[in-house]
């Protein structure tokens, strides 16, 4: 476990929130608009995907805050380090997914961070446990986002990789 000593107020890490918040402007692959869809309205897109991780998958508010940060954190630093060895365990991978199955956000996510090249998510039927969980929280954390580490312990040896013979996959 790597442990981070800093004089309080010192460190300023990237904030997932602000980087999802960021990418509204450019949704634009819809049928409808999504922010005026009942449970939307008058909501930032990030208050929208813990809407649909707590209707989903997540019980408690407060974990899909977490869970949805490091799912940000995760596909940042993903498009970032194109070709890097990544995965996340079940729990982080539950916020990767809800922004990919919200696919107006998840079009506009790479349209913002990866040029508008679509990053593929093309996962492996195996998991995998050789340690990829927990270097995929460090390269996370040298990317500047603070790790949830507790969510990321949880799952460290049980990674649910992509596939890395499928070009721009995370």
């Amino acid at each position: 476990m790597t442990v981070l000593l800093e004089v309080p107020g010192t460190t300023k890490y990237r904030d997932p929130r602000t980087l999802l918040n960021a990418v509204r402007p450019h949704v634009k692959e819809r049928r409808y608009n999504i922010f005026e869809a009942p449970g939307s309205e008058g909501v930032d897109l990030w208050e929208r995907e813990v809407r649909l991780l707590l209707r989903d998958s997540v019980a408690v508010r407060s974990l899909a805050e977490r869970v949805l940060g490091q799912a940000v954190a995760y596909l940042v630093t993903a498009v970032e380090n194109p070709g890097a060895d990544m995965g996340p365990g079940f729990t982080v991978d539950l916020g990767i997914h809800q922004i990919i199955l919200d696919t107006p956000v998840y079009f506009a996510f790479c349209d913002l961070y990866n040029g508008g090249r679509y990053k593929h998510h093309a996962p492996l039927v195996e998991r995998r446990r050789d340690g990829t969980v927990m270097r995929t929280a460090d390269l996370i954390g040298r990317a500047g986002f603070a790790v949830d580490i507790e969510l990321w312990e949880v799952d460290a040896a049980d990674c649910g990789p992509c596939d890395d013979k499928v070009p721009d996959s995370h």
